[in-house]
């Protein structure tokens, strides 16, 4: 069970409007939860491509809900107007996503986000905008922090897509808190996982959860060596919550991250474990799930220093306790 739910953070924020983009996807649903659970009013928007109506059904009739694109400014523009905060989460994500639609995932996660950081500029909103660990592409040099190089692949291969449009949205965000003073902090979100995320577009927990719960084999792709380090949801939103009440992080990026470095088969190995499954554990070479030129990294693991020391904030669950959650939450 999840350690330290994040409701008692936010009761530190004052009540306030809270306008959420991809609202209705994995971390947003989170994100709403949370806020609502503390008294905050919260609108969302989302065109529910990644995002799904199911994880907030229990909330709908607590929440506004714009549903459209969020490079519809005239829409982005009305639906921020009163909010006195935005945490823009929506994203065209996952690996498969990527792949499957590179234009339109490049369109979403760029010129979407310019949307969205326009109309918080213009209308002079405190924003948190939701980056991601693929920004340091294939760096060897691990630990990341927030000042690692960005080390990715020939334009040409578009498995790179994705961490290419996010740092043009840091980059632009970072040029509009330098010269038209945005109230912006970007967090970069290394491998959330947790309730409600779907193994639909390459996630890797969900995906062997859902396989170990049906005794059906466990699929990896490559050798199960490359290693990550997993995050529950429960507290990557009690870091965002905490530093959206923080000033101090205005201009800032952070890095939001677990601790323990687990292999991908150590991974596999620990579902069948804890679900009691029958199992087994195969593997397909990555030519055989990717397009030819797919790249994956060896090794991917924060260092997340810098978020501690401005707002005190480490993870609290274990893998363990991130697993169960995600079984428990499948068996329903």
């Amino acid at each position: 069970m999840c350690i330290n739910a994040p409701g008692k953070w936010q009761s530190r924020l004052r009540l306030m409007r809270v306008f959420i983009t991809g609202g209705a996807g994995f971390i947003g649903s989170h994100l709403c939860d949370a806020l609502i659970k503390d008294g905050h009013q919260v609108s969302i928007l989302d065109n529910m491509s990644t995002g799904s109506a199911a994880n907030i059904a229990h909330i709908k009739d607590q929440i506004e809900i714009h549903q459209g694109d969020i490079r519809d400014s005239v829409l982005v523009e009305k639906a921020m107007a009163d909010a006195d905060l935005v945490l823009h989460m929506a994203a065209a994500l996952g690996v498969n996503t990527i792949l499957e639609s590179p234009i339109e995932s490049v369109s979403t996660n760029f010129t979407g986000s310019e949307v969205v950081l326009n109309a918080a500029t213009k209308l002079n909103k405190r924003i948190i905008i939701a980056s991601t660990s693929e920004i340091y592409g294939k760096n060897p040099n691990q630990p990341l922090n927030e000042e690692s190089d960005r080390v990715v692949g020939a334009p040409q291969k578009i498995r790179w897509t994705y961490s290419d449009a996010k740092a043009l949205e840091e980059a632009i965000a970072h040029a509009l808190f330098l010269t038209k003073q945005l109230k912006v902090t970007t967090v970069r979100l290394f491998n959330t996982v947790g309730p409600r995320q779907t193994g639909r577009y390459g996630m890797v927990l969900p995906r062997f959860v859902q396989s170990a719960l049906k005794n059906e084999p466990i699929t990896i792709y490559g050798d199960g060596s490359q290693s990550r380090v997993f995050c529950h949801v429960h507290d990557a939103v009690r870091a965002i919550l905490t530093i959206a009440k923080t000033d101090s992080t205005i201009g800032q990026v952070y890095n939001i991250g677990g601790v323990g470095e687990t292999t991908i088969k150590q991974l596999a190995e620990k579902i069948i474990e804890r679900t009691e499954s029958a199992s087994t554990i195969t593997y397909t070479p990555y030519g055989a799930a990717y397009p030819a030129g797919f790249e994956d990294m060896p090794r991917r693991v924060p260092d997340i220093t810098k978020i501690k020391n401005a707002i005190g904030w480490s993870p609290e669950n274990t893998l363990d306790s991130i697993i169960d959650d995600v079984v428990a939450e499948m068996k329903k």
